[in-house]
C-alpha cells in the first residue's frame, strides 16, 4: 500500500498493484484497474517513487524469507 493525499487533504492508502496509469493533466490523476480515478496532490514522479519504494520493500521481505 502507498499513502497518497487527495486534493481536499484526505490521506488514503491505495494498493500499488491496482494502479493502471498516472497522468498529470495538470492535476495528478491515478487510474486504478477497477476504473476508479483519484485526483491527488502528489506529482506523477512522487507517485512513481512511492510505488518503487513499495516494490523494493516487498521484494526485500520476500527475499528475506
Amino acid at each position: 500500500m502507498i499513502e497518497i493525499t487527495k486534493l481536499n487533504g484526505t490521506v488514503l492508502l491505495i494498493n500499488a498493484e491496482l494502479i493502471e496509469c498516472v497522468e498529470e493533466t495538470p492535476d495528478t490523476v491515478i487510474t486504478l484497474t477497477t476504473g476508479r480515478k483519484l485526483i491527488v496532490k502528489e506529482s506523477r514522479q512522487d507517485v512513481k517513487n512511492l510505488v518503487k519504494s513499495y516494490r523494493r520493500e516487498i521484494f526485500a521481505i520476500h527475499n528475506a524469507e
